[in-house]
């Protein structure tokens, strides 16, 4: 059990740093072309979020028809995942043209990057949700937290509003791993 505490410690650590650097990434004065709210770079990393955004949605919503009954524990932090895909610009989470909608942090936690399957239906692609509830809540901690950490990463190069908003959702995602983590009460 002491290492749930410690990890539990870490997690909240991390978003405390989340919210510093995010202060003082908004606080920069760097106005240079890469640092632009619409550059090419800028709008790159908006869409990629967007889709990890949709992809980490997906998993939840494949969690959900595999354990309905965590829907009361999940659907708030569903909700929450939603609203961050949506600021993020939604309708730029579908992949542009030679864009590889399997790159990003969201795939690599075995999230889809194209969002939810109809009800009833499995892509080959859709996540595998675990069997065990206790796995299901466990496995998308994982996934919060992995693109928790990616977001994190992202801040460095993003533009003052966008790392804000990166910083904001990371924190975000950092928290939803933790209550992911709560034993069932």
């Amino acid at each position: 059990m002491p290492n749930v505490a410690l990890t539990r410690r870490r997690t909240l650590l991390a978003g405390a740093a989340l919210g510093s650097a995010a202060l003082l990434t908004g606080c920069s004065e760097d106005s240079g072309p890469d640092r632009s709210e619409h550059s090419s770079a800028a709008e790159r990393l908006r869409a990629r979020s967007a889709r990890d955004s949709t992809a980490l949605l997906a998993r939840y919503d494949a969690t959900l028809a595999a354990h309905p009954a965590l829907r009361s524990r999940l659907a708030p932090l569903r909700s929450e995942v939603a609203r961050h895909a949506e600021a993020f610009g939604k309708d730029r989470a579908a992949p542009s043209p030679g864009d590889d909608a399997s790159d990003g942090p969201a795939h690599e936690a075995g999230a889809p990057a194209s969002g939810p399957a109809p009800q009833g239906s499995r892509r080959p692609s859709d996540p595998r949700v675990p069997g065990d509830e206790r796995a299901a809540r466990t496995a998308l901690a994982d996934a919060e937290r992995k693109l928790s950490d990616a977001r994190a990463k992202a801040l460095t190069g993003a533009p003052p509003e966008l790392a804000r908003l990166l910083a904001s959702v990371a924190a975000a995602g950092a928290a939803h791993a933790y209550l992911l983590a709560e034993p069932a009460g």
